[in-house]
């Protein structure tokens, strides 16, 4: 069957880590500056059909106040169990589900474009060779200890560079397609 494109687009500081150690987000800065430049943030998230994330991640997108992905499908994985609040309870779900089946079950189901986000769940994505794009923003800034973004791969996961744009505040964002055999 056709499998959906499945994406990576996160922010990290140089040293990779895209989370202090308990979780906080509070280097990262308001996500729109005051010229409302938002890193390319909407255009792909508008490109995606849902998302698939972990419960740690979901947990903290609940607490930034107003749902940031309304109107995605978004699936929290997770073996244990997660509160998904009555208002999203039409578009969230979750599932216990293996990486490929859930891509398998996602792209059966239409969807043509899966964003996948938080550090494990991105790791276990890499590790099970479905991530077909990443696009990364390095913030300059080195946290010295936290949450990476990648992790033990199982061996080595060739990249193709296909853009680099850099920003007048130092961010520089890459993007990148996994090269398959």
């Amino acid at each position: 069957g056709v499998y959906s494109k499945v994406s990576v687009f996160s922010a990290t500081g140089l040293d990779g880590f895209i989370a202090r150690r308990d979780g906080s987000l509070d280097w990262l800065g308001a996500p729109v500056t005051e010229d409302q430049e938002d890193y390319g943030y909407r255009e792909f998230i508008d490109s995606v059909d849902a998302l698939i994330m972990g419960r740690n991640t979901f947990e903290k997108a609940l607490s930034f106040g107003a749902w940031p992905y309304s109107g995605k499908r978004v699936v929290v994985l997770t073996r244990g169990a997660v509160k998904i609040p009555a208002e999203l309870a039409n578009t969230v779900s979750a599932a216990a589900a293996a990486p490929r089946e859930l891509v398998k079950r996602l792209s059966a189901e239409g969807a043509s474009r899966l964003y996948v986000d938080g550090g494990i769940t991105v790791q276990r994505f890499l590790s099970a060779g479905l991530i077909d794009e990443l696009t990364i923003t390095r913030i300059p800034l080195l946290l010295g200890e936290g949450i990476p973004l990648f992790g033990p791969t199982g061996g080595d996961i060739l990249l193709r560079h296909l853009a680099t744009r850099s920003y007048d505040n130092g961010y520089v964002q890459s993007k990148y397609r996994v090269v398959r055999d």
